[in-house]
């Protein structure tokens, strides 16, 4: 979505679809562990995500996602539409976490949109 925006090429170097648990462990370097222990969808693993990226590709700022955009996958801990949304400066790392009610491709629409809205706040 984010190469969707003309003149994205000026800021955006790379991007990374670990969407299986081996996948981030190989790409990402995420702890095994902490997938056993809190799931791929948890604060842990956006965490994870959004910093390893950053340090691995030597960027400015890294970005990531984990969640349940449905319509099947959810529990009663873990619902559909829960995601963590990690960002990764040299400063800090944090991780929100939201929960959205929309169908697949709408619920993916969302999450781009508050990653777009934290960037904007980032540059003013």
């Amino acid at each position: 979505m984010i190469t969707n925006v003309s003149g994205a090429s000026n800021i955006f170097d790379r991007g990374i679809v670990c969407y299986s648990n081996l996948s981030k462990v190989e790409l990402l370097n995420v702890d095994p562990i902490s997938i056993e222990k809190y799931g791929a969808v948890s604060e842990s693993i956006a965490q994870q995500l959004a910093f390893n990226i950053r340090i691995l590709s030597n960027t400015n700022i890294g970005i990531s996602t984990t969640g349940i955009a449905g319509p099947t996958g959810g529990t009663p801990e873990k619902p559909v539409g829960l995601v963590y949304i990690g960002f990764s400066s040299e400063n800090e790392t944090l991780v929100t976490k939201h929960q959205l009610s929309a169908e697949r491709i709408i619920f993916k629409e969302k999450v781009f949109e508050i990653i777009i809205s934290y960037l904007e706040k980032l540059v003013k």
